[in-house]
């Protein structure tokens, strides 16, 4: 796992997020314009209160966790993915515990993430680490209908 952002990387996040999403979920190619976008805004802030994982297998981007400074005390939970190979061996959950504990240090007052109902893992994963749902709603999004949901953790 690191920190640091190599040349590549940015596209492999995008490429991963485009790739898994349209193979398991029927998602088109708008979704990487998605990730693109806000992404690049993150590279280019370059702020210190802000952090991106990567999961390097030799070299390659298996999977990515950030966190994004939203203002007024929160940090929002970006980009997280892991290609197949790197899934079930504990690998979200400590990404996942890397940034709860980069946004105690960094004194965010919360963290808030979108995610969706069809990713049943994922959900789990925010649960069992204390993210509570605030918000859902229907969308059509990157060609399906879907419905997005919003959690925020507390930090003491």
């Amino acid at each position: 796992m690191r920190t640091a952002l190599r040349p590549g990387d940015a596209g492999k996040i995008i490429a991963l997020h485009g790739l898994v999403y349209a193979d398991e979920h029927g998602f088109d190619h708008t979704f990487e314009a998605y990730i693109a976008e806000p992404l690049a805004h993150f590279i280019t802030r370059n702020s210190p209160r802000e952090r991106i994982w990567i999961a390097d297998r030799r070299g390659d981007v298996a999977g990515s966790i950030a966190l994004v400074d939203e203002g007024r005390g929160a940090g929002q939970l970006r980009w997280f993915i892991l290609d197949r190979d790197a899934r079930g061996k504990g690998l979200g959950a400590t990404l996942l515990e890397n940034l709860i504990a980069f946004a105690a240090e960094q004194r965010y007052e919360r963290i808030m993430l979108w995610t969706l109902d069809i990713l049943p893992a994922a959900l789990r994963l925010y649960t069992g680490r204390g993210f509570v749902p605030k918000e859902e709603r229907a969308s059509r999004l990157w060609g399906r209908d879907l419905t997005e949901m919003r959690f925020e953790l507390e930090l003491a």
